[in-house]
């Protein structure tokens, strides 16, 4: 398993339905090492902490193994070319992840890298925010009908991270999977 990029961002105002919205959901990939903290990564933000970020949701992991879903969507609506590549970052994550599926991680688990340690904490619940980063409306709903949302992780134990370094997943109790949780609560 690999962290492939490493993206943060800082609140910005974007506009949605023609009003200016604060998000810090367009993460771009950094390539320096990157201090992780209790409460996130250095040079994150979270324009709106009632739904993102503090303790449990420090940090934002999404599998690349679901890009090429999101690019073939988006080429299909017309938000965005075949071949336009959707860049690290798009869907709103911290770590770009590959090798971790949301099927696979538990509540509990510990994603093990060589300086911090982070546990997943719950999966992420997508919001009017996604559809405008993905350029068009079925965004939220095409997240929820496949469950590939991502999970978010608590900082362990702080350190420091860098894109293409390698991890290991600790697992923890396995009473719930992220898969599970999301179904649950995105039904409801």
């Amino acid at each position: 398993m690999q962290l492939l990029s490493l993206n943060t961002a800082r609140v910005e105002m974007m506009p949605i339905d023609g009003k200016p919205v604060a998000t810090a959901i367009r993460k771009k990939p950094r390539e320096d090492t990157v201090a992780v903290k209790p409460l996130g990564l250095e040079g994150d933000e979270q324009a709106d902490p009632r739904y993102h970020g503090g303790l449990s949701k420090a940090v934002y992991a999404y599998p690349s193994e679901h890009y090429p879903f999101w690019q073939t969507v988006r080429a299909q609506a017309k938000v965005a070319g075949w071949e336009a590549a959707l860049p690290w970052g798009s869907m709103g994550e911290n770590l770009s992840l590959q090798g971790l599926l949301e099927t696979e991680v538990w509540v509990g688990d510990v994603l093990c890298f060589p300086d911090c340690e982070l546990a997943v904490s719950e999966p992420r619940h997508p919001c009017f925010k996604f559809n405008a980063a993905m350029g068009f409306n079925q965004a939220v709903k095409l997240m929820g009908q496949s469950a590939w949302c991502g999970f978010y992780l608590a900082v362990r134990q702080p350190g420091s991270l860098a894109a293409g370094q390698r991890f290991e997943l600790r697992p923890g109790p396995r009473e719930v999977s992220i898969h599970e949780l999301f179904r649950a609560k995105f039904r409801a």
